[in-house]
């Protein structure tokens, strides 16, 4: 009796948690757009919800191209070329490596870790469902995990539509207090379609969120603070293309001749005409009695609006906007820009997908037995480097330096106004490495081709000229 009594005591709180949190959320959303002591709202004048969920972000990801853009780009970049755990810095691949290596070429960690990105940011939170081989069945999924002797079989991203927490720890002694304890994960079956709900313990995902504030379950979608923008871009755009299919094509102003009578089949023959030429099928009419003038097209340019629409969203998700819609005529974002971008993903990289994503998946499968322990006590996360230069930029840095150098070698006064050396460094960017490697090169060369004094090319004749001794038979 009293393990019952405490059963509903715990989902009696859990149940007072949600239902504060939802209150809360609903008194702190019914004050947006609220003016005039309540005379004017300006949500709903201009058509904003104010009670967002889950579908609303997930079905703005999935059809709007601007919100696809807004998550999918930094994650894109951010998760770009490999991702390596390693111990040491040098040529020797220890056991923690190795197994690393194998975990990703046999379940794709890496594009797995990259799709838990993009489900966290769509909503408050996303799980890493771990498929371990302790589970023999539906029912196993909410046991804990026990040991550290399992292997992990496969791994499935989850965003929080398809991972509700369903209990919380409610226990304030327990150092996860508030926590979730227990996930109701819907599983669909590709092929027929199907989905069933599993319960599944805590301990059997990774739960990653985004942009944390006071609550350490659920962060705030990324797209909360543009939801705005998005619908006015989609008035704008999808207005735009209503005004250009209506003002671009004429409509007609018939007027009538004042001596002629239009009886019945005329007007419905008439009728047909202007209902064929609106459906496109028609490009003429022909009639009597009537005189027909086009009216004049009203089309605007859009762009300026747009544009104020697009920098407002990349003011708030940081994201230049040359990068988030390319340049007019498709070409690269300006050097500051890409500068900028690459400064941005490397901050992510390092406060976001490494502590909160990375390494608390790293740190659970070395819990579990699935990945060695470090033979040091610790691992890095190596990312590929964005600051590297590609080879086009190598190919225009070389360009330049070379026609900065034949300018200063062409010049008469170069070497006396500035030594080559601090050319090199100063002008040119050169290390001072770099600068010294060119200097012996440079040395060397000149030791092998300088010429020779008359005296010594006469000791070379006369030495040429001297026959070889042959050695005396014995």
């Amino acid at each position: 009796m009293k393990r019952t009594k405490f059963s509903t005591n715990i989902a009696q709180t859990n149940q007072i948690q949600v239902l504060s949190e939802l209150v809360g959320r609903a008194n702190l959303m019914s004050r947006l757009g609220n003016q005039y002591d309540g005379d004017r709202d300006i949500y709903e004048a201009l058509g904003y919800p104010l009670n967002l969920k889950y579908e609303d972000y997930a079905s703005r990801y999935l059809r709007q191209d601007i919100a696809r853009a807004i998550i999918d780009r930094p994650v894109n970049v951010t998760w770009r070329g490999p991702l390596e755990i390693v111990e040491v810095d040098d040529d020797l691949e220890t056991p923690l490596e190795k197994a690393w290596l194998e975990l990703e070429d046999q379940l794709g960690v890496k594009s797995r870790l990259m799709r838990l990105d993009k489900l966290t940011g769509i909503g408050h939170y996303g799980v890493l469902l771990l498929g371990l081989n302790d589970v023999r069945g539906k029912d196993g999924y909410a046991n804990p995990v026990i040991g550290t002797n399992n292997k992990l079989i496969y791994l499935k991203p989850l965003g929080e539509g398809d991972a509700l927490i369903s209990k919380w720890e409610s226990r304030s002694a327990n150092e996860r207090y508030g926590m979730p304890t227990e996930y109701d994960v819907k599983i669909t079956d590709s092929a027929s379609g199907n989905s069933n709900t599993i319960k599944v313990h805590w301990t059997r995902v990774v739960h990653v969120i985004d942009e944390m504030l006071e609550s350490e379950v659920k962060g705030s979608p990324r797209l909360q603070s543009v939801f705005n923008r998005l619908i006015d871009l989609e008035k704008l755009v999808g207005g735009s293309a209503e005004m250009f299919w209506r003002g671009a094509r004429p409509g007609y102003q018939g007027k009538l001749d004042k001596d002629f009578t239009m009886d019945d089949d005329a007007k419905e023959d008439l009728q047909d005409q202007l209902d064929e030429f609106e459906h496109n099928l028609r490009r003429y009419f022909v009639n009597e009695g009537i005189e027909l003038h086009p009216l004049a097209a009203q089309v605007s340019d859009p762009k300026d609006h747009v544009d104020v629409q697009i920098q407002m969203i990349s003011a708030e998700t940081g994201i230049p906007k040359r990068i988030l819609t390319g340049s007019e005529r498709g070409e690269l974002s300006s050097t500051q820009d890409q500068d900028e971008w690459n400064s941005f993903i490397q901050s992510r990289r390092e406060e976001y997908a490494e502590p909160r994503v990375v390494r608390p998946f790293v740190d659970i499968c070395i819990k579990y037995g699935i990945l060695p322990e470090p033979s040091e006590g610790t691992y890095d996360v190596k990312w590929q480097d964005l600051f590297a230069q590609s080879e086009k930029e190598k190919v225009e840095i070389g360009k330049g330096r070379s026609e900065a150098l034949a300018k200063y070698v062409n010049s008469p006064m170069g070497e006396a106004v500035i030594p080559p050396d601090t050319f090199l460094e100063k002008f040119l960017g050169f290390s001072a490495e770099d600068v010294e490697l060119i200097q012996e090169q440079r040395e060397a060369v000149v030791d092998e081709e300088r010429l020779l004094t008359p005296a010594e090319e006469e000791i070379i004749e006369e030495e040429e000229e001297i026959p070889p001794v042959k050695k005396e038979e014995e």
